[in-house]
């Protein structure tokens, strides 16, 4: 099998005083913390879309890329290559997962026949080079945002007959991420939203959203798909507005279709940017609604209003968002998907490799840092005593559902003093800020 990099040999753990840029500098695979390996609690994941498939096009130039499978002009050989050389990029890399979408790994044909044909090939090898690998399918999905057909949406479009193609195209898709073993499965609406009121019926599209939501999930159970469904959040981009906004409105949407026990979220950093929150609210949110599924890594510009899809290097946002997964007891079956991409001035294939040390880097620190946040108990032991007059007293009372505005009145009419203490938020950052420069 040819070698495609072949300027990179296996990347190691060589610790921080390392001056090798391909190597690790604090991601160490099997090092312990907290009983769990490194790996184990961080789940990394490649995609293929943005390490395969990007060739550095924008909206004002054409592609940058080197890519040497590039050379390939038949699109299925073409494909083939690409994924040859996306199992030895994580080989070299040790990372045990990737996701994709369909038409990531299979080129479409002249009709659905055809490119469903070239899927099932793609499929094919893609098992066997798993095995041989042995990588797994974090999760699968649809490209229902990018052909023409899709300008109106998928599965909240105007037009029947794309609605009955995009259904087709969803079974297909959970068919093969069950055939491979996907341990979640993700649904994106890149264009499940609306640019003007003036043509939309929100209410139906949304109601057509749930109704091809609830064929999915009855027909994983037809076929025994037994992954995690997720749904990622996006407020904006390709759409003006996307159905799926954030955390809270998809919760909502999922409440009000009882869909609820279905689907939980995956989350991607810069789509919590885009949205005006933190990557921790939206991770903290979906924790204490049970609804975290699993995490899309990277990092938004924020002198930038669109999704620029960065290598996370942010070590305050890594160690907050892995102090949620710890507090949450894990992120699995989700996992840490790079759902990032090189810039287009960074075109050398080395510079792949160099990204995702960057950010695998990044969120080991991170771990190790919440880790010890977490067992040490600063922010936990100031959280609880902040709300421990609810824990005595009146306070118990209104939590244990004792007492009604009537109590609560006599209480208050009584009880002139109001004793607030400092939130004391710098203080905590700095707190924050010590174990990150603490950590060793």
């Amino acid at each position: 099998m040819k070698e495609y990099f072949s300027n990179v040999s296996k990347i190691n753990y060589e610790g921080s005083d390392s001056k090798n840029p391909y190597s690790f500098k604090y991601y160490n695979p099997d090092e312990i913390v907290g009983g769990k390996r490194m790996k184990d609690h961080l789940r990394f994941s490649m995609s293929y879309w943005h390490t395969l498939t990007a060739n550095g096009t924008d909206q004002f130039g054409v592609g940058t890329m080197i890519r040497s499978w590039d050379n390939v002009n038949d699109k299925m050989e073409l494909a083939k290559a690409r994924m040859e050389a996306a199992f030895e990029f994580m080989d070299k890399l040790d990372i045990d997962y990737f996701c994709f979408h369909d038409r990531d790994i299979a080129p479409e044909g002249k009709d659905l026949v055809e490119t469903n044909k070239n899927l099932d090939e793609m499929v094919s090898i893609c098992k066997e080079l798993m095995k041989k690998n042995n990588k797994k399918l974090l999760w699968g999905t649809a490209n229902l945002f990018n052909n023409p057909r899709f300008v109106h949406g998928a599965g909240t479009t105007c037009n029947a007959n794309v609605y009955a193609y995009s259904a087709a195209q969803l079974k297909k898709a959970i068919e093969v991420t069950n055939e491979l073993g996907g341990e979640n499965y993700v649904f994106w609406g890149g264009r499940e939203g609306y640019e003007t009121l003036l043509n939309t019926d929100i209410g139906f599209e949304m109601d057509n959203f749930a109704r091809i939501l609830q064929m999915a999930v009855d027909y994983a159970k037809k076929i025994g798909f037994k992954g995690q469904f997720l749904i990622e959040p996006k407020p904006k981009e390709p759409t003006k507005h996307q159905y799926d906004f954030d955390v809270a409105t998809v919760l909502g949407f999922l409440r009000k279709y009882k869909l609820e026990n279905y689907f939980k979220v995956n989350i991607e950093a810069n789509h919590a940017t885009l949205a005006g929150h933190t990557f921790q609210h939206e991770i903290c949110l979906a924790r204490n609604n049970n609804v975290l599924g699993s995490l899309d890594a990277n990092q938004g510009d924020p002198h930038l209003g669109w999704d620029t899809d960065q290598f996370p290097t942010n070590i305050y946002d890594a160690t907050l968002a892995m102090y949620e997964i710890l507090k949450n007891g894990g992120i699995a079956p989700g996992g840490l998907n790079f759902d990032a991409k090189v810039r287009r001035a960074s075109f050398e294939p080395e510079d792949l490799f160099l990204s995702y040390i960057a950010g695998m880097d990044t969120f080991a620190k991170g771990l190790r840092i919440a880790y010890k946040l977490l067992q040490d108990g600063p922010i936990e032991n100031f959280i609880k005593e902040r709300y421990s007059s609810f824990s005595t007293g009146i306070g118990k009372d209104i939590v244990d559902g004792k007492v009604g505005f009537e109590e609560l009145e006599k209480y208050a009419l009584s009880n002139n003093v109001m004793n607030n203490k400092s939130g004391r938020q710098e203080y905590l950052e700095s707190i924050v800020n010590q174990y990150i420069f603490e950590d060793k």
